[in-house]
């Protein structure tokens, strides 16, 4: 999920050792088969494929799963299945922006599971186009944590690439954002200067952000947790801005 940047690091580092692991793993598994579907079974022209490999063995999915997944999307073995990418807008508690992006072969299923678990959290359903126009499409990129690394450093190998803006996350590392069309770039400039990242994609950034409290934070987490415990959601976008004193509120729970 994003929204505020510290606050998606955060659920990303939680989201790799979490009780979830299972289903985040076949959630990366229907990245790479949808990747190898639409460009081909060759990571190396197909960079939307690559990136997908890469976050998933940041994520620690095993190798064999990886290579199974390219054949099945890449209609090596004659196997896999046709997703389709959905995308659902809504409200959390509060008023707090939703952008929901779902990966299905069953377009009713995945709108029935999405509303429910708006609803049953305390959220709701929006219209196409209710609170999409708050986002903007936005490549993404989260550089490990690293205590020689700096800010400066990171801007230094990406600014020619055409990287718009470097974030210090603290202990989550660096988010690098820049223009979908340049993703590529950006993520090569990094490995050509020798700096590991976790991962790659294009995904949302909001505009504006709604500032909430602990109570509406935790309101919102509650949203976005039913929202990703769903087999049909693949990613989850907001405009909450949770400061670092909530955020440090919550993990003391």
């Amino acid at each position: 999920m994003s929204g505020h940047s510290k606050w998606a690091t955060t659920k990303h580092k939680k989201a790799a050792i979490d009780a979830k692991r299972g289903k985040i793993f076949a959630k990366l598994i229907k990245n790479i088969e949808v990747a190898a579907r639409t460009g081909g079974p060759d990571p190396t022209g197909n960079p939307t494929l690559f990136d997908a490999i890469q976050k998933a063995k940041k994520s620690s999915v095993p190798n064999d799963n990886i290579d199974r997944a390219v054949k099945r999307g890449g209609g090596l073995d004659g196997g896999g299945v046709d997703y389709e990418t959905l995308m659902y807008e809504g409200y959390a508690p509060g008023g707090v922006a939703v952008l929901i992006e779902c990966l299905t072969d069953n377009r009713n299923r995945a709108a029935a599971e999405v509303r429910v678990a708006l609803t049953r959290n305390g959220g709701s359903l929006g219209e196409a186009g209710s609170v999409g126009y708050m986002f903007s499409r936005k490549g993404t990129i989260i550089v490990s944590a690293d205590e020689k690394l700096t800010e400066d450093d990171i801007l230094m190998a990406v600014l020619d690439a055409g990287a718009e803006e470097v974030n210090d996350l603290g202990e989550g590392g660096f988010e690098v954002l820049c223009e979908p069309t340049d993703l590529v770039a950006v993520r090569t400039a990094l490995q050509d200067a020798g700096i590991d990242y976790d991962s790659a994609e294009a995904g949302f950034q909001a505009s504006t952000h709604i500032e909430v409290d602990v109570d509406g934070a935790r309101k919102v987490i509650r949203v976005v947790d039913a929202l990703e415990d769903s087999d049909e959601v693949q990613n989850v976008w907001t405009n909450a801005d949770i400061s670092d004193q909530v955020l440090a509120e919550l993990d003391a729970e």
